[in-house]
């Protein structure tokens, strides 16, 4: 029986060298909706790495994203249109070792899809982090699972977080492909709510976050109920709910 967290760990350093992070999931629309109250229900998660997924990629979709980090304190690790959507965004807790921006392969017809991606350092742990958008077409989506999958085993890191937008649910072939390899840290130990998906009135579990072997998850779910985060402001930041998840990673090089 999974015991549920009545609250989630904040950031620390252990005496071991190993970290407690906090990682965040967010599908932002490309800030179409009220960014203010986006940047609050940021700030009030007080993460330590934001996988994003539909970041701005249009016209001055730098300048976007470098308001939206001004407003949450946090720096742009890398993605955007470069990565076709998904971005990272970190604390400056973390110290960057590298980025790299991936675009999948294009189905014609289809939207196109990436991943951002990169090495970062936190006290005394290295790890990998992946945020990514995937199709929404069976097929594809399945074939972009793998793709995560081999981008984190080409990483070269002892450890990495992948989270995102699935368009997908735990049952689908997808989220399952993720998971057979992944801890799926909502299941492992969940916390807060499950449903991500709408805000008003949420029916599906699409957003997730990943964790290789290795790390210990202790607690993952959307934030409803945190200390600052409304109800309000999640139906009004965008047309996702986020998810949160605190990790302890080993120490190690």
């Amino acid at each position: 029986m999974v015991t549920m967290p009545t609250s989630l760990p904040d950031s620390r350093t252990e005496p071991d060298g190993s970290a407690v992070v906090r990682v965040l999931s967010y599908n932002v629309r490309s800030l179409r909706d009220d960014t203010e109250a986006l940047a609050r229900v940021i700030r009030a998660c007080a993460p330590d790495l934001v996988c994003v997924q539909e970041a701005p990629r249009f016209f001055r979709w730098r300048k976007a994203a470098a308001r939206l980090a001004a407003m949450t304190d946090l720096v742009i690790l890398g993605g955007g249109a470069t990565a076709a959507g998904p971005m990272l965004f970190c604390s400056l807790r973390a110290t960057v070792e590298r980025t790299e921006d991936i675009l999948l392969p294009l189905t014609p017809g289809q939207h196109r899809r990436g991943l951002a991606t990169a090495v970062v350092r936190v006290a005394g742990t290295r790890f990998g982090v992946v945020s990514c958008h995937l199709s929404l077409r069976s097929d594809e989506r399945h074939a972009q699972a793998g793709m995560v999958l081999d981008r984190i085993d080409a990483m070269g890191v002892p450890h990495a977080i992948v989270a995102g937008d699935l368009n997908d649910v735990p049952e689908g072939k997808a989220f399952r492909r993720l998971a057979g390899r992944l801890q799926d840290c909502r299941a492992v130990r969940p916390w807060g709510d499950d449903l991500t998906f709408p805000p008003d009135a949420p029916r599906k579990r699409i957003d997730a976050v990943f964790a290789t072997e290795g790390i210990e998850v202790l607690g993952c779910g959307v934030p409803a109920g945190l200390p600052g985060v409304t109800a309000a402001d999640l139906r009004a930041a965008t047309d996702h709910l986020p998810v949160l998840a605190a990790l302890r990673v080993p120490a190690g090089r």
